[in-house]
């Protein structure tokens, strides 16, 4: 909720204008968040992971620690592996056989079973994989960033989160009496027909956070999704080695925090690599974002496009959009660059009180009045409201 509230903020504070409303934005959230915990409870089922209340304080302990540092750490692939690390630090120390509470603790993290919870790592991180190119591009939010030589450039930012509510089937303590049994067997653990299980509650949470300057939103939650899902594939891999060959737990455990960070790296050097696409050239004015119910998204205009012509006439600067739209007060009529590059022709008929003349997002030019402050954001800057954004001369740009 903080998250998608800082966003809407972010939005009325660079374009004056609200794209999303955050209260339907968390509702998506949710549900999907519902559906998939539903999923992955039927594939615990299967699973025999150990999982106890212990390892749930233990990873929502952690991950709640990480995102007071960044957001983007309240993810289970960086509590489980560095859990995985502590514990195998542990092994070389004598801490479990003191009798105070750094003893208690000792023994706790040394009792958690670190590759089933890598498992559920990696089925979160499918899961967030499909929910990425199902909705990772509905969560796509607009920004001015300032580029590598001081100008402003337009950017998309897509953040998403999602909480997961699971139920998992684990095996039952020993002495509880309890007398479920399974008629299959498990992946991890001794599924055999006749030992006791019970259901733990296990409360997730999965979610990405990308920003791109080169690609469509669309595009970049695809190459999202694939990334995530090779990754999940890799850390589930190594995961269900290490139950049966413990060496491989601490390889496994740095995977899931390394590889992780690799793929963000990864991202970010391709963005440099490319030419950002959302600024002005020659051909037109670039569509940064296009305002919900406005004659502009009537008309099918879509971000990323160039608007060539208005009225017939030539537009480069934001004046000339102006006055052109002012030809004819009553008809609107526009040739389009699309993402192809080939014009399409739209038009539609503009009625009295309509609030946006034509309801769209430009890039940047020189007189954007403010841009987002690029620096990460942490659990404390969603709570106290932190800046931002910063002020530059001039006014924002919409129209």
């Amino acid at each position: 909720m903080l998250q998608y509230m800082r966003q809407t903020r972010l939005e009325r504070k660079l374009f004056h204008v609200r794209l999303r409303a955050w209260p339907r934005q968390l509702g998506r959230t949710m549900l999907a968040g519902l559906i998939v915990g539903v999923i992955a409870s039927c594939a615990g089922l299967f699973l025999g992971v150990s999982v106890t209340g212990e390892a749930v304080l233990w990873m929502w302990g952690t991950a709640a620690l990480l995102a007071v540092i960044r957001v983007r750490y309240l993810c289970f692939a960086y509590a489980a592996g560095l859990l995985g690390v502590l514990q195998w630090g542990l092994g070389w120390s004598p801490l479990a056989e003191r009798g105070d509470w750094l003893g208690t603790a000792a023994a706790s993290l040394d009792r958690l079973d670190i590759p089933g919870l890598l498992v559920l790592v990696a089925l979160m991180h499918v899961a967030e994989a499909l929910l990425i190119r199902w909705q990772g591009a509905r969560f796509a939010s607009p920004l001015f960033l300032e580029g590598k030589r001081g100008k402003l450039v337009g950017a998309y930012a897509l953040q998403g989160y999602w909480p997961v509510p699971m139920l998992m089937l684990v095996p039952a303590a020993a002495g509880s009496g309890a007398e479920a049994s399974l008629p299959w067997a498990t992946l991890l653990g001794d599924g055999t027909i006749g030992m006791g299980w019970t259901m733990v509650g296990f409360p997730m949470m999965i979610g990405f956070t990308e920003l791109t300057r080169t690609l469509l939103p669309e595009v970049k939650a695809r190459a999202a999704s694939q990334a995530l899902l090779l990754y999940g594939l890799i850390v589930a891999a190594l995961a269900i080695g290490s139950a049966f060959w413990s060496p491989l737990t601490l390889p496994a455990a740095l995977c899931a925090l390394l590889l992780h960070e690799l793929l963000l790296l990864v991202s970010f050097l391709k963005e440099e690599a490319r030419s950002p696409i959302y600024v002005h050239d020659d051909r037109g004015l670039c569509v940064l974002a296009v305002i919900p119910g406005t004659p502009a998204e009537a008309m099918g205009i879509l971000a990323g496009e160039i608007l060539h012509k208005v009225n017939g006439v030539r537009v480069r600067k934001i004046e000339e959009l102006y006055a052109a739209l002012h030809v004819n007060s009553a008809f609107c009529k526009l040739e389009v660059l699309n993402h192809e590059g080939h014009i399409k022709f739209v038009q539609r008929a503009r009625y009295a009180g309509e609030h946006h003349q034509l309801g769209v997002i430009l890039a940047p030019d020189e007189r954007a009045g403010y841009y987002a402050a690029a620096r990460p954001a942490s659990l404390l800057d969603l709570i106290r409201r932190g800046r931002l954004a910063r002020r530059r001369e001039g006014t924002s740009v919409s129209s």
